[in-house]
Protein backbone atom coordinates (compact mmCIF):
# COMPACT_ATOMS: atom_id res chain seq x y z
CA UNK A 1 0.00 0.00 0.00
CA UNK A 2 1.26 3.49 -0.74
CA UNK A 3 2.34 5.69 2.14
CA UNK A 4 -0.06 8.39 3.28
CA UNK A 5 1.85 11.24 1.64
CA UNK A 6 2.40 9.31 -1.59
CA UNK A 7 -1.29 8.46 -1.76
CA UNK A 8 -2.22 12.07 -1.07
CA UNK A 9 0.09 13.34 -3.79
CA UNK A 10 -1.35 10.85 -6.24
CA UNK A 11 -4.99 11.71 -5.74
CA UNK A 12 -5.16 15.36 -4.69
CA UNK A 13 -6.77 17.32 -7.49
CA UNK A 14 -4.76 20.11 -9.08
CA UNK A 15 -7.36 22.63 -7.94
CA UNK A 16 -6.84 21.62 -4.31
CA UNK A 17 -3.24 22.83 -4.48
CA UNK A 18 -1.01 20.08 -3.06
CA UNK A 19 1.37 21.51 -0.45
CA UNK A 20 4.36 20.13 1.40
CA UNK A 21 2.37 20.06 4.64
CA UNK A 22 -1.11 18.60 4.53
CA UNK A 23 -3.89 20.20 6.54
CA UNK A 24 -5.76 18.11 9.09
CA UNK A 25 -8.66 17.78 6.66
CA UNK A 26 -6.31 16.58 3.90
CA UNK A 27 -4.70 14.04 6.21
CA UNK A 28 -8.11 12.67 7.19
CA UNK A 29 -9.13 12.68 3.54
CA UNK A 30 -5.98 10.81 2.53
CA UNK A 31 -6.64 8.18 5.23
CA UNK A 32 -10.19 7.76 3.97
CA UNK A 33 -9.02 7.42 0.39
CA UNK A 34 -6.61 4.64 1.35
CA UNK A 35 -9.72 2.72 2.44
CA UNK A 36 -11.43 3.66 -0.82
CA UNK A 37 -8.47 2.21 -2.72
CA UNK A 38 -8.84 -1.08 -0.90
CA UNK A 39 -12.61 -1.28 -1.28
CA UNK A 40 -12.48 -0.28 -4.94
CA UNK A 41 -9.57 -2.55 -5.82
CA UNK A 42 -10.10 -5.09 -8.59
CA UNK A 43 -9.69 -7.82 -5.95
CA UNK A 44 -13.09 -6.81 -4.53
CA UNK A 45 -14.68 -7.61 -7.92
CA UNK A 46 -17.01 -4.62 -7.83
CA UNK A 47 -18.65 -5.71 -4.54
CA UNK A 48 -21.87 -7.00 -6.09
CA UNK A 49 -24.22 -8.19 -3.34
CA UNK A 50 -23.73 -11.89 -2.66
CA UNK A 51 -20.38 -12.12 -4.45
CA UNK A 52 -17.07 -13.31 -2.92
CA UNK A 53 -15.72 -9.78 -3.46
CA UNK A 54 -18.55 -8.29 -1.44
CA UNK A 55 -17.89 -10.78 1.36
CA UNK A 56 -14.21 -9.77 1.42
CA UNK A 57 -15.23 -6.11 1.59
CA UNK A 58 -17.72 -6.85 4.39
CA UNK A 59 -15.05 -8.62 6.43
CA UNK A 60 -12.68 -5.67 5.89
CA UNK A 61 -15.32 -3.27 7.25
CA UNK A 62 -16.11 -5.59 10.17
CA UNK A 63 -12.41 -5.74 11.08
CA UNK A 64 -12.24 -1.95 11.07
CA UNK A 65 -15.36 -1.65 13.22
CA UNK A 66 -13.81 -4.08 15.70
CA UNK A 67 -10.47 -2.23 15.79
CA UNK A 68 -12.35 1.04 16.40
CA UNK A 69 -13.97 -0.50 19.48
CA UNK A 70 -17.50 -0.77 18.16
CA UNK A 71 -19.59 -3.55 19.62
CA UNK A 72 -21.15 -6.15 17.28
CA UNK A 73 -24.59 -4.94 16.20
CA UNK A 74 -26.01 -7.92 14.33
CA UNK A 75 -27.35 -11.17 15.75
CA UNK A 76 -24.24 -13.23 16.39
CA UNK A 77 -21.60 -10.67 15.45
CA UNK A 78 -20.86 -7.80 13.09
CA UNK A 79 -22.28 -9.49 9.98
CA UNK A 80 -26.03 -9.67 9.39
CA UNK A 81 -26.99 -12.21 6.73
CA UNK A 82 -29.40 -10.86 4.13
CA UNK A 83 -31.17 -13.59 2.17
CA UNK A 84 -31.87 -12.71 -1.45
CA UNK A 85 -33.39 -14.22 -4.54
CA UNK A 86 -31.50 -13.37 -7.70
CA UNK A 87 -33.19 -13.21 -11.10
CA UNK A 88 -31.40 -12.83 -14.43
CA UNK A 89 -33.14 -12.41 -17.76
CA UNK A 90 -32.50 -14.86 -20.59
CA UNK A 91 -33.15 -12.59 -23.55
CA UNK A 92 -32.53 -15.27 -26.18
CA UNK A 93 -35.80 -16.90 -25.15
CA UNK A 94 -37.67 -13.74 -24.10
CA UNK A 95 -39.65 -11.37 -26.32
CA UNK A 96 -41.85 -8.29 -26.31
CA UNK A 97 -44.44 -7.22 -28.89
CA UNK A 98 -47.06 -4.55 -29.46
CA UNK A 99 -50.28 -5.94 -30.93
CA UNK A 100 -52.72 -3.86 -32.96
CA UNK A 101 -55.55 -5.95 -34.39
CA UNK A 102 -53.87 -8.73 -36.35
CA UNK A 103 -50.58 -6.84 -36.61
CA UNK A 104 -47.63 -7.54 -34.31
CA UNK A 105 -44.67 -5.16 -33.89
CA UNK A 106 -41.68 -6.77 -32.15
CA UNK A 107 -39.76 -4.55 -29.77
CA UNK A 108 -35.97 -4.85 -29.71
CA UNK A 109 -34.85 -5.64 -26.19
CA UNK A 110 -32.20 -3.11 -25.26
CA UNK A 111 -32.96 -0.58 -27.99
CA UNK A 112 -36.71 -0.21 -27.46
CA UNK A 113 -37.37 -1.64 -24.03
CA UNK A 114 -36.20 -3.99 -21.29
CA UNK A 115 -37.61 -6.25 -18.58
CA UNK A 116 -37.26 -5.37 -14.90
CA UNK A 117 -37.63 -8.61 -12.91
CA UNK A 118 -39.55 -7.40 -9.89
CA UNK A 119 -42.75 -8.67 -8.35
CA UNK A 120 -44.29 -11.97 -9.40
CA UNK A 121 -43.24 -11.91 -13.05
CA UNK A 122 -44.83 -14.66 -15.13
CA UNK A 123 -43.56 -16.44 -18.26
CA UNK A 124 -46.29 -15.09 -20.54
CA UNK A 125 -48.45 -11.97 -20.33
CA UNK A 126 -50.79 -10.37 -22.86
CA UNK A 127 -52.88 -7.37 -21.87
CA UNK A 128 -54.17 -4.01 -23.17
CA UNK A 129 -52.36 -0.78 -22.38
CA UNK A 130 -53.74 2.30 -20.64
CA UNK A 131 -51.82 5.61 -20.51
CA UNK A 132 -52.13 7.39 -17.16
CA UNK A 133 -49.79 10.36 -17.70
CA UNK A 134 -47.92 11.00 -14.47
CA UNK A 135 -49.85 8.10 -12.98
CA UNK A 136 -50.51 9.63 -9.56
CA UNK A 137 -53.57 9.82 -7.32
CA UNK A 138 -53.05 12.67 -4.84
CA UNK A 139 -56.35 14.45 -4.12
CA UNK A 140 -54.60 16.77 -1.65
CA UNK A 141 -52.80 18.34 -4.61
CA UNK A 142 -55.66 18.11 -7.08
CA UNK A 143 -54.20 15.15 -8.98
CA UNK A 144 -56.12 12.01 -10.01
CA UNK A 145 -54.60 10.50 -13.14
CA UNK A 146 -56.74 7.36 -12.89
CA UNK A 147 -60.06 9.19 -12.93
CA UNK A 148 -62.49 7.68 -15.41
CA UNK A 149 -60.16 4.83 -16.37
CA UNK A 150 -60.63 1.07 -16.05
CA UNK A 151 -57.30 -0.55 -15.11
CA UNK A 152 -58.60 -4.06 -14.51
CA UNK A 153 -56.50 -6.63 -16.34
CA UNK A 154 -54.40 -3.93 -18.03
CA UNK A 155 -50.80 -2.78 -18.18
CA UNK A 156 -50.38 0.77 -16.88
CA UNK A 157 -48.24 3.11 -19.00
CA UNK A 158 -46.80 6.00 -17.00
CA UNK A 159 -43.98 8.49 -16.98
CA UNK A 160 -41.85 8.30 -13.84
CA UNK A 161 -42.50 11.94 -12.97
CA UNK A 162 -44.82 14.22 -11.04
CA UNK A 163 -46.51 17.50 -12.04
CA UNK A 164 -45.24 20.79 -10.67
CA UNK A 165 -48.32 21.11 -8.45
CA UNK A 166 -47.03 18.26 -6.28
CA UNK A 167 -44.25 19.18 -3.80
CA UNK A 168 -40.94 17.48 -4.42
CA UNK A 169 -41.04 15.22 -1.35
CA UNK A 170 -44.61 14.07 -2.02
CA UNK A 171 -43.84 13.51 -5.69
CA UNK A 172 -40.75 11.51 -4.80
CA UNK A 173 -42.48 9.23 -2.30
CA UNK A 174 -45.86 8.71 -3.95
CA UNK A 175 -44.17 8.63 -7.36
CA UNK A 176 -41.88 5.77 -6.36
CA UNK A 177 -42.56 2.52 -8.24
CA UNK A 178 -43.63 0.72 -5.05
CA UNK A 179 -46.17 3.39 -4.04
CA UNK A 180 -47.47 3.58 -7.60
CA UNK A 181 -47.97 -0.17 -7.69
CA UNK A 182 -50.12 -0.09 -4.55
CA UNK A 183 -52.59 2.14 -6.39
CA UNK A 184 -52.43 0.31 -9.72
CA UNK A 185 -52.81 -3.11 -8.15
CA UNK A 186 -55.80 -1.98 -6.10
CA UNK A 187 -57.39 -0.84 -9.36
CA UNK A 188 -56.85 -4.27 -10.95
CA UNK A 189 -53.73 -3.73 -13.10
CA UNK A 190 -51.50 -6.70 -13.95
CA UNK A 191 -48.31 -4.88 -14.86
CA UNK A 192 -46.54 -1.63 -15.64
CA UNK A 193 -44.74 -0.05 -18.56
CA UNK A 194 -42.72 2.81 -17.10
CA UNK A 195 -41.14 5.55 -19.19
CA UNK A 196 -38.20 7.45 -17.66
CA UNK A 197 -38.61 11.21 -17.69
CA UNK A 198 -36.35 12.18 -20.61
CA UNK A 199 -35.86 15.62 -19.07
CA UNK A 200 -34.41 14.26 -15.81
CA UNK A 201 -32.37 11.12 -16.53
CA UNK A 202 -29.11 10.49 -14.65
CA UNK A 203 -27.90 8.26 -17.48
CA UNK A 204 -28.70 8.17 -21.19
CA UNK A 205 -30.93 5.29 -22.22
CA UNK A 206 -28.07 3.46 -23.92
CA UNK A 207 -26.17 3.16 -20.64
CA UNK A 208 -29.08 2.75 -18.25
CA UNK A 209 -30.70 -0.10 -20.18
CA UNK A 210 -27.53 -2.22 -20.05
CA UNK A 211 -28.37 -3.00 -16.45
CA UNK A 212 -31.33 -5.11 -17.60
CA UNK A 213 -28.83 -7.89 -18.30
CA UNK A 214 -27.51 -7.94 -14.74
CA UNK A 215 -29.13 -9.85 -11.86
CA UNK A 216 -32.17 -8.33 -10.17
CA UNK A 217 -32.65 -9.26 -6.53
CA UNK A 218 -35.51 -9.38 -4.05
CA UNK A 219 -35.57 -10.02 -0.31
CA UNK A 220 -36.37 -13.55 0.77
CA UNK A 221 -38.88 -13.67 3.58
CA UNK A 222 -39.47 -9.92 3.52
CA UNK A 223 -42.38 -7.83 2.33
CA UNK A 224 -42.77 -7.94 -1.46
CA UNK A 225 -43.38 -4.34 -2.46
CA UNK A 226 -44.55 -5.50 -5.90
CA UNK A 227 -46.80 -8.38 -4.95
CA UNK A 228 -49.18 -9.27 -7.80
CA UNK A 229 -47.12 -7.55 -10.50
CA UNK A 230 -46.86 -9.93 -13.45
CA UNK A 231 -44.85 -7.68 -15.75
CA UNK A 232 -42.54 -4.66 -15.45
CA UNK A 233 -41.19 -3.14 -18.66
CA UNK A 234 -39.04 -0.03 -19.09
CA UNK A 235 -39.59 1.81 -22.39
CA UNK A 236 -37.10 3.99 -24.21
CA UNK A 237 -38.59 7.53 -24.08
CA UNK A 238 -37.79 7.90 -27.77
CA UNK A 239 -40.26 5.09 -28.51
CA UNK A 240 -43.15 6.88 -26.79
CA UNK A 241 -44.64 8.04 -30.16
CA UNK A 242 -45.31 4.45 -31.25
CA UNK A 243 -47.70 3.97 -28.34
CA UNK A 244 -49.77 6.94 -29.50
CA UNK A 245 -50.37 5.73 -33.06
CA UNK A 246 -54.09 5.76 -33.76
CA UNK A 247 -54.92 7.99 -30.79
CA UNK A 248 -54.73 11.37 -32.53
CA UNK A 249 -52.31 12.52 -29.81
CA UNK A 250 -48.98 14.23 -30.52
CA UNK A 251 -45.95 12.91 -28.63
CA UNK A 252 -44.01 16.18 -28.83
CA UNK A 253 -46.92 18.09 -27.28
CA UNK A 254 -47.21 15.62 -24.41
CA UNK A 255 -43.46 15.66 -23.81
CA UNK A 256 -43.56 19.47 -23.68
CA UNK A 257 -46.28 19.28 -21.01
CA UNK A 258 -44.13 16.79 -19.12
CA UNK A 259 -41.10 19.10 -19.26
CA UNK A 260 -43.13 22.04 -17.97
CA UNK A 261 -44.64 20.01 -15.13
CA UNK A 262 -48.16 20.51 -16.43
CA UNK A 263 -51.01 17.96 -16.14
CA UNK A 264 -51.04 15.17 -18.72
CA UNK A 265 -54.07 13.50 -20.28
CA UNK A 266 -54.90 9.88 -19.50
CA UNK A 267 -56.65 7.48 -21.88
CA UNK A 268 -56.82 3.91 -23.16
CA UNK A 269 -54.35 2.98 -25.89
CA UNK A 270 -55.49 1.01 -28.97
CA UNK A 271 -52.71 -1.52 -28.50
CA UNK A 272 -51.94 -4.63 -26.48
CA UNK A 273 -48.62 -5.85 -25.16
CA UNK A 274 -47.46 -9.46 -25.43
CA UNK A 275 -44.49 -10.54 -23.35
CA UNK A 276 -42.56 -13.78 -22.96
CA UNK A 277 -40.17 -13.74 -20.01
CA UNK A 278 -37.49 -16.34 -19.35
CA UNK A 279 -35.15 -15.92 -16.38
CA UNK A 280 -32.69 -17.83 -14.25
CA UNK A 281 -33.66 -17.75 -10.56
CA UNK A 282 -31.52 -18.75 -7.57
CA UNK A 283 -30.97 -17.93 -3.88
CA UNK A 284 -27.93 -16.16 -2.45
CA UNK A 285 -26.89 -14.51 0.82
CA UNK A 286 -25.17 -11.15 1.23
CA UNK A 287 -24.08 -9.22 4.31
CA UNK A 288 -24.79 -6.03 6.19
CA UNK A 289 -22.01 -4.96 8.58
CA UNK A 290 -23.28 -3.46 11.83
CA UNK A 291 -21.30 -1.97 14.72
CA UNK A 292 -22.55 -0.05 17.75
CA UNK A 293 -21.07 2.72 19.88
CA UNK A 294 -23.13 2.33 23.08
CA UNK A 295 -24.65 5.46 24.56
CA UNK A 296 -23.76 6.73 28.03
CA UNK A 297 -27.20 7.88 29.24
CA UNK A 298 -29.09 5.11 31.05
CA UNK A 299 -32.42 6.51 29.83
CA UNK A 300 -31.45 7.27 26.23
CA UNK A 301 -28.89 4.61 25.31
CA UNK A 302 -31.65 2.38 23.91
CA UNK A 303 -32.50 5.06 21.35
CA UNK A 304 -30.43 4.49 18.21
CA UNK A 305 -29.01 7.04 15.78
CA UNK A 306 -28.11 5.00 12.69
CA UNK A 307 -25.39 6.11 10.26
CA UNK A 308 -25.60 4.25 6.97
CA UNK A 309 -23.66 3.89 3.73
CA UNK A 310 -24.04 1.14 1.15
CA UNK A 311 -21.17 -1.28 0.68
CA UNK A 312 -22.28 -2.93 -2.55
CA UNK A 313 -21.75 -1.80 -6.12
CA UNK A 314 -22.44 -3.27 -9.56
CA UNK A 315 -19.86 -6.07 -9.66
CA UNK A 316 -18.62 -7.46 -12.97
CA UNK A 317 -20.91 -6.80 -15.91
CA UNK A 318 -22.23 -9.53 -18.17
CA UNK A 319 -21.06 -7.55 -21.20
CA UNK A 320 -18.30 -5.03 -21.75
CA UNK A 321 -18.97 -1.44 -20.66
CA UNK A 322 -15.56 0.05 -21.43
CA UNK A 323 -15.44 2.25 -24.51
CA UNK A 324 -12.34 0.68 -26.00
CA UNK A 325 -10.88 -1.92 -23.62
CA UNK A 326 -13.94 -3.99 -22.85
CA UNK A 327 -13.58 -3.32 -19.12
CA UNK A 328 -16.39 -5.08 -17.26
CA UNK A 329 -15.47 -4.38 -13.62
CA UNK A 330 -17.31 -1.60 -11.79
CA UNK A 331 -14.94 -0.53 -8.99
CA UNK A 332 -17.42 1.84 -7.33
CA UNK A 333 -14.93 4.19 -5.68
CA UNK A 334 -17.19 7.21 -5.37
CA UNK A 335 -20.31 5.00 -5.36
CA UNK A 336 -20.02 4.13 -2.55
CA UNK A 337 -16.62 3.10 -1.22
CA UNK A 338 -16.25 6.79 -0.33
CA UNK A 339 -19.23 6.68 2.01
CA UNK A 340 -18.03 3.47 3.69
CA UNK A 341 -14.59 5.02 4.20
CA UNK A 342 -16.15 8.01 5.97
CA UNK A 343 -18.23 5.67 8.15
CA UNK A 344 -15.10 3.80 9.26
CA UNK A 345 -13.16 7.02 9.88
CA UNK A 346 -15.92 8.42 12.11
CA UNK A 347 -15.79 5.20 14.13
CA UNK A 348 -12.01 5.61 14.51
CA UNK A 349 -12.34 9.26 15.52
CA UNK A 350 -14.88 8.43 18.22
CA UNK A 351 -12.88 5.51 19.59
CA UNK A 352 -11.88 6.13 23.18
CA UNK A 353 -13.75 9.44 23.36
CA UNK A 354 -16.61 10.27 25.70
CA UNK A 355 -19.66 8.36 24.50
CA UNK A 356 -22.73 10.33 23.41
CA UNK A 357 -26.03 10.00 25.30
CA UNK A 358 -27.72 7.86 22.66
CA UNK A 359 -26.14 4.88 20.95
CA UNK A 360 -24.76 5.37 17.45
CA UNK A 361 -25.09 2.47 15.02
CA UNK A 362 -22.71 2.20 12.07
CA UNK A 363 -24.37 0.15 9.30
CA UNK A 364 -22.63 -0.70 6.04
CA UNK A 365 -25.57 -2.12 4.11
CA UNK A 366 -25.75 -4.35 1.09
CA UNK A 367 -27.86 -4.46 -2.08
CA UNK A 368 -28.64 -0.75 -2.26
CA UNK A 369 -28.05 -0.87 -6.00
CA UNK A 370 -30.69 -3.60 -6.24
CA UNK A 371 -33.54 -1.83 -4.50
CA UNK A 372 -32.33 -0.76 -1.02
CA UNK A 373 -32.63 -4.38 0.10
CA UNK A 374 -29.93 -4.43 2.78
CA UNK A 375 -31.26 -1.38 4.58
CA UNK A 376 -34.80 -2.77 4.40
CA UNK A 377 -33.53 -5.98 6.00
CA UNK A 378 -31.69 -4.02 8.70
CA UNK A 379 -34.74 -1.93 9.63
CA UNK A 380 -37.02 -4.99 9.67
CA UNK A 381 -34.62 -6.94 11.90
CA UNK A 382 -34.13 -4.01 14.29
CA UNK A 383 -37.86 -3.52 14.65
CA UNK A 384 -38.42 -7.26 15.14
CA UNK A 385 -35.91 -7.15 18.00
CA UNK A 386 -37.69 -4.21 19.61
CA UNK A 387 -34.96 -1.67 18.93
CA UNK A 388 -35.94 1.98 18.77
CA UNK A 389 -34.32 3.85 15.88
CA UNK A 390 -34.85 7.60 16.29
CA UNK A 391 -32.87 8.93 13.32
CA UNK A 392 -30.97 7.91 10.21
CA UNK A 393 -28.24 9.86 8.44
CA UNK A 394 -27.13 8.33 5.15
CA UNK A 395 -24.03 8.89 3.02
CA UNK A 396 -24.11 7.79 -0.59
CA UNK A 397 -21.65 9.15 -3.15
CA UNK A 398 -20.97 12.45 -1.39
CA UNK A 399 -18.92 13.76 -4.36
CA UNK A 400 -15.67 15.34 -3.06
CA UNK A 401 -14.70 16.72 -6.45
CA UNK A 402 -13.86 20.25 -5.29
CA UNK A 403 -13.53 22.18 -2.00
CA UNK A 404 -16.55 21.83 0.27
CA UNK A 405 -18.26 25.22 0.48
CA UNK A 406 -21.86 24.05 0.07
CA UNK A 407 -23.69 21.02 1.42
CA UNK A 408 -26.85 19.55 -0.09
CA UNK A 409 -29.21 18.10 2.51
CA UNK A 410 -31.86 15.78 1.08
CA UNK A 411 -34.90 16.00 3.35
CA UNK A 412 -34.04 19.48 4.59
CA UNK A 413 -37.71 20.50 4.64
CA UNK A 414 -39.01 17.34 6.29
CA UNK A 415 -37.77 17.09 9.89
CA UNK A 416 -36.07 19.04 12.65
CA UNK A 417 -32.84 17.20 11.82
CA UNK A 418 -32.43 20.15 9.47
CA UNK A 419 -31.72 22.35 12.51
CA UNK A 420 -28.87 20.04 13.51
CA UNK A 421 -27.43 20.00 9.99
CA UNK A 422 -27.55 23.79 9.73
CA UNK A 423 -25.90 24.25 13.13
CA UNK A 424 -22.95 22.00 12.25
CA UNK A 425 -22.59 23.57 8.82
CA UNK A 426 -22.35 27.01 10.44
CA UNK A 427 -19.56 25.76 12.70
CA UNK A 428 -17.62 24.67 9.61
CA UNK A 429 -18.42 27.75 7.51
CA UNK A 430 -20.43 25.73 5.00
CA UNK A 431 -23.63 26.85 3.27
CA UNK A 432 -26.60 24.46 3.40
CA UNK A 433 -28.74 23.84 0.31
CA UNK A 434 -32.01 22.00 -0.25
CA UNK A 435 -32.12 19.47 -3.08
CA UNK A 436 -31.40 21.54 -6.22
CA UNK A 437 -32.90 18.86 -8.49
CA UNK A 438 -36.00 17.49 -6.74
CA UNK A 439 -37.28 16.00 -10.01
CA UNK A 440 -34.53 13.37 -9.72
CA UNK A 441 -36.20 12.01 -6.56
CA UNK A 442 -32.93 11.46 -4.73
CA UNK A 443 -34.52 11.55 -1.28
CA UNK A 444 -36.12 8.17 -1.96
CA UNK A 445 -33.36 6.64 -4.06
CA UNK A 446 -30.88 5.62 -1.40
CA UNK A 447 -30.94 3.78 1.91
CA UNK A 448 -32.49 6.57 3.96
CA UNK A 449 -35.76 5.66 2.23
CA UNK A 450 -35.93 2.33 4.08
CA UNK A 451 -35.96 4.30 7.34
CA UNK A 452 -38.36 6.92 5.99
CA UNK A 453 -40.86 4.22 5.04
CA UNK A 454 -40.74 3.07 8.67
CA UNK A 455 -41.53 6.61 9.86
CA UNK A 456 -37.99 7.39 11.07
CA UNK A 457 -36.71 10.98 10.54
CA UNK A 458 -33.84 10.82 8.07
CA UNK A 459 -31.37 12.89 6.10
CA UNK A 460 -28.92 12.26 3.29
CA UNK A 461 -26.10 14.63 2.43
CA UNK A 462 -23.58 15.39 -0.30
CA UNK A 463 -21.20 18.18 -1.23
CA UNK A 464 -23.01 20.87 -3.22
CA UNK A 465 -22.21 23.66 -5.63
CA UNK A 466 -23.63 26.84 -7.11
CA UNK A 467 -25.68 26.42 -10.28
CA UNK A 468 -23.77 27.14 -13.50
CA UNK A 469 -20.48 27.42 -11.61
CA UNK A 470 -17.23 25.66 -12.60
CA UNK A 471 -17.93 23.18 -9.80
CA UNK A 472 -21.35 22.36 -11.22
CA UNK A 473 -19.71 21.63 -14.58
CA UNK A 474 -17.22 19.30 -12.89
CA UNK A 475 -20.08 17.38 -11.26
CA UNK A 476 -22.06 17.24 -14.49
CA UNK A 477 -19.00 15.89 -16.30
CA UNK A 478 -18.52 13.28 -13.57
CA UNK A 479 -22.08 11.99 -13.97
CA UNK A 480 -21.67 11.84 -17.73
CA UNK A 481 -18.37 9.96 -17.63
CA UNK A 482 -18.24 8.02 -14.36
CA UNK A 483 -21.65 7.44 -12.76
CA UNK A 484 -22.37 3.70 -12.85
CA UNK A 485 -19.45 3.36 -15.24
CA UNK A 486 -16.22 1.35 -15.10
CA UNK A 487 -14.33 4.66 -14.80
CA UNK A 488 -15.49 5.18 -11.19
CA UNK A 489 -12.10 4.05 -9.88
CA UNK A 490 -9.93 5.14 -6.96
CA UNK A 491 -7.52 6.94 -9.31
CA UNK A 492 -10.00 9.63 -10.33
CA UNK A 493 -9.33 13.23 -9.22
CA UNK A 494 -10.73 14.07 -5.78
CA UNK A 495 -10.26 16.88 -3.28
CA UNK A 496 -8.92 15.30 -0.11
CA UNK A 497 -9.60 18.43 1.89
CA UNK A 498 -13.27 18.14 0.98
CA UNK A 499 -13.25 14.51 2.12
CA UNK A 500 -11.88 15.61 5.49
CA UNK A 501 -14.35 18.46 5.94
CA UNK A 502 -17.26 16.19 5.01
CA UNK A 503 -16.11 13.53 7.49
CA UNK A 504 -15.90 16.18 10.20
CA UNK A 505 -19.41 17.39 9.37
CA UNK A 506 -20.85 13.88 9.55
CA UNK A 507 -19.04 13.13 12.82
CA UNK A 508 -20.26 16.31 14.51
CA UNK A 509 -23.78 15.81 13.16
CA UNK A 510 -24.00 12.26 14.50
CA UNK A 511 -22.81 13.39 17.94
CA UNK A 512 -25.19 16.34 18.02
CA UNK A 513 -28.19 14.16 17.16
CA UNK A 514 -27.10 11.49 19.65
CA UNK A 515 -26.83 14.13 22.39
CA UNK A 516 -30.17 15.87 21.76
CA UNK A 517 -32.49 16.28 24.72
CA UNK A 518 -35.44 14.98 22.68
CA UNK A 519 -35.54 12.62 19.73
CA UNK A 520 -35.86 14.06 16.21
CA UNK A 521 -39.35 14.48 14.78
CA UNK A 522 -40.94 15.04 11.40
CA UNK A 523 -42.28 18.49 10.65
CA UNK A 524 -46.06 18.78 10.75
CA UNK A 525 -46.04 19.61 7.03
CA UNK A 526 -44.06 16.52 6.04
CA UNK A 527 -45.74 13.77 4.04
CA UNK A 528 -43.51 11.23 5.79
CA UNK A 529 -44.63 11.76 9.38
CA UNK A 530 -47.36 9.12 9.33
CA UNK A 531 -45.64 6.43 7.26
CA UNK A 532 -44.52 4.30 10.18
CA UNK A 533 -48.01 4.26 11.69
CA UNK A 534 -49.90 2.96 8.64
Amino acid sequence: MKTLLAAAAAILSVSAGFADELTREQRVGARCWEDVRLLADDAMEGRRAGSPGHRRAAQFVADNFRKAGLQPGAPGGYLQDVRLETRQIVEATSSLKLLTGANARPLVLGDDAGFWLRGEFTPAVEAPLVFVGHGLVLPKYGVDDLQGLDLKGKIVVSFLAAPASVPGSAGAHFGSPAERWKIYRAAGAVGVLFIPNPHAMDLPWERAIKMRLEPFMVLKGGEDLYSGMRLWVMLNPERFPMLLEGTGRNADELLALLKDGKPLPHFDLPVRMSATVDAKVSDITSENVVGVLPGSDTELRNELVVLTAHLDHLGIASTGHGEDKGDRLFNGAMDNASGIAVLMQIARDLSGKKAPRRSIVFAAVTAEELGLLGSRAYVADAQARGQRIVANVNTDMFMPLYPMKQLVVFGLEESDLADDARAIARELGVEVQADPQPQRNRFIRSDQYSFIRAGIPSLATKIGNVANSPESKIEEKWFTERYHAVTDSADQPVDLGAVGVYEEFMKRLSLRVANRKVAPRWNDSSVFGQLGTR
